[in-house]
């Protein structure tokens, strides 16, 4: 344990209300862009972003947090904060410990290797399933991610959160599609009902592969630039009018590594 002369010591500083008023407003889209900043919540995902590569700009703890990371104790970007002011400012319903600050990732140039599976998504809106797609993607060697101008903020803390730190690793890209797809010359996979069935057809260990709109698919603009449409069969027996957009995502990947 550290005793109240290692705090005396170390002196973290206190949480101001500009610091206060910065983590509010990153729970919006707008704040997001304004600060080019996104919030990372509880003990887990706090270890995972502070050992990955992001720029962490502010870590607003409680007492138990610091004795149990004394390394962070002297850090200027460490702030102390009461378990009552962090409740306000989560978005968690349970009990927290810890939350960070951390620097938006810059856009670098793409560069796509002869050999690479690259993400594509269209229009994935929900923050839920964006999270477990970046996951997926990630369990699968895959961590370049392109997204339509209309796909859900990869940093929102909904995405971030059931990410379960994939973001951190990932490269996302936000372009538009129909632009982007046109200057590629490696195979465009999609999932469209008029496709192959993916269980049954060779797949290539390089190109793009679009995921779509949860309820409307692949938008009709960039189907025409699809060059392999597959298709996931179901069972004849089975009710199901349709399959989640991650699980989808997930067969699909499953099938492009099992090849």
């Amino acid at each position: 344990m550290i005793d109240a002369g290692f705090f005396y010591l170390c002196r973290p500083m206190e949480i101001s209300n500009a610091d206060i008023k910065m983590i509010n407003a990153l729970s919006k889209s707008h704040g997001r862009k304004k600060y080019h900043a996104f919030l990372v919540e509880g003990v887990k995902m706090v270890a995972e972003v502070l050992e990955s590569d992001i720029e962490v700009r502010l870590i607003a703890a409680t007492k138990p947090w610091v004795e149990q990371n004394p390394q962070y104790a002297q850090d200027d970007n460490l702030r102390m904060i009461s378990e009552r002011e962090l409740k306000k400012m989560s978005n968690f319903s349970t009990s927290n410990q810890v939350l960070v600050l951390a620097q938006k990732p810059e856009e670098m140039g793409l560069e796509i290797t002869d050999d690479e599976l690259v993400l594509v998504l269209d229009t994935i809106q929900d923050p839920g399933n964006m999270g477990t797609i970046i996951r997926t993607a990630d369990w699968y060697g895959i961590n370049k991610i392109i997204c339509s101008k209309e796909t859900v903020d990869a940093y929102s803390p909904k995405v971030v959160q059931s990410s379960m730190g994939s973001v951190f690793r990932s490269q996302i890209y936000y372009t538009d599609l129909v632009d982007f797809l046109k200057k590629q010359n490696k195979p465009i996979y999609g999932s469209l009902l008029n496709g192959e069935n993916i269980h049954r057809i060779e797949l290539q260990t390089s190109g793009f592969i679009v995921i779509g709109n949860e309820s409307k698919g692949i938008s009709p603009q960039v189907q025409k630039l699809i060059t392999q449409a597959v298709y996931l069969p179901s069972e004849k027996a089975s009710k199901a009018e349709s399959l989640n957009a991650a699980i989808a995502c997930g067969i699909i990947l499953a099938e492009f590594r099992r090849k």
